[in-house]
């Protein structure tokens, strides 16, 4: 049975809105947040430290007229140099190294994954796949709450990178090369990811919603995700099916059970359950799926999609056909 999408809109929380590295919500984001306020505490330390270093040194030479210095004055202010401009951020600069290491070490994928999750960056939207169960999405990975999802990343254009502050840190998707990163969360709820790598015109546009759920929900997601599209059920569903393929959307989409098996934008088997449109950029209603097919370089400047002249009969057709995607 489909997942309906409002059962998703429920599990959203303040960090969809509000990502911060701060709020960790799962074991390796929290150790990247002990690591992070270590370094902030320590920086704010040396700053208030050099700040009341400069003000004494101001306030010490206030109103002085003598411009030889005597020699235990040069030799005193070659030991601050030597204590505080070498010494100290020798001390600093090893102790972030190790805590850096011992967070690193730490920082290991374990062994027991849930599920392996392949996901390709693509200028500006996100292609999952779950290679295990031939299911294939975009713009949203689901996982179940305390379980493991080992993250296989690649890009099919030019290098991004991928961040969930609630829930890892970034990791950069290289064209040719994969990189790994693990995904967990403690609570479910809807987490914020981004493109954190300069990417091209529509970069901050390029954002992937995380969805933890609690297992029992994802496995009826997954077991819905494994079917192919719905049989068109009434009129109305067929005439949007027969527009689709009647226009050259069918040639840059796949709607697996169905003749459209393109591969150049996002799989739309399900597009109907998804939370987002355009990589994240927009709320999935049918004004935002009518408009984005009817103009998408209007709502994302600089995309791929072209847009596809058609009446309007042959627009609310295939949207509603889409809509009834779940």
């Amino acid at each position: 049975m489909p997942v309906p999408i409002y059962a998703l809109l429920q599990l959203r929380t303040y960090y969809d809105r509000n990502p911060s590295s701060f709020v960790a919500l799962s074991p390796h984001a929290r150790r990247l947040a002990s690591l992070g306020m270590a370094m902030t505490v320590a920086g704010t330390i040396i700053f208030l430290v050099v700040i009341g270093i400069m003000g004494w040194g101001l306030w010490r030479r206030r109103g002085a007229t003598e411009t030889i210095r005597e020699p235990a004055l040069a030799v005193s202010e070659n030991r601050w140099v030597l204590g505080g401009g070498v010494l100290m951020p020798v001390i600093v600069l090893v102790g972030v190294f190790l805590l850096t290491l011992s967070t690193l070490h730490a920082y290991q994928a374990p062994d027991n994954a849930v599920d392996e999750v392949e996901v390709i960056g693509h200028q500006w939207w996100w292609e999952v796949i779950y290679p295990r169960d031939s299911v294939v999405t975009a713009d949203e990975i689901h996982l179940p709450v305390g379980g493991t999802i080992r993250v296989r990343l690649r890009s099919d254009d030019v290098i991004h990178s991928l961040w969930s502050p609630n829930l890892d840190g970034k990791t950069d998707l290289i064209p040719g090369q994969e990189n790994t990163m693990v995904l967990e969360a403690d609570s479910a709820g809807v987490y914020r990811a981004q493109c954190a790598e300069f990417c091209g015109k529509q970069h901050a546009n390029m954002a992937l919603s995380i969805v933890a759920e609690p297992p029992a929900m994802y496995a009826r997601w997954l077991a819905s995700a494994k079917v192919p599209a719905q049989p068109v059920k009434n009129e109305a569903q067929a005439a949007g099916l027969a527009a689709f393929l009647g226009h050259s959307c069918a040639y840059c989409h796949t709607i697996a059970g169905t003749p459209a098996s393109g591969h150049v934008g996002p799989d739309l088997t399900h597009i109907g359950s998804r939370l987002t449109l355009a990589g994240g950029t927009l709320p999935n209603t049918a004004g935002n799926l009518g408009g984005w097919i009817a103009n998408p370089d209007r709502l994302k400047p600089g995309v791929k999609m072209p847009a596809v002249p058609m009446d309007g009969a042959s627009l609310q057709a295939i949207v509603q056909y889409l809509e009834s995607l779940k």
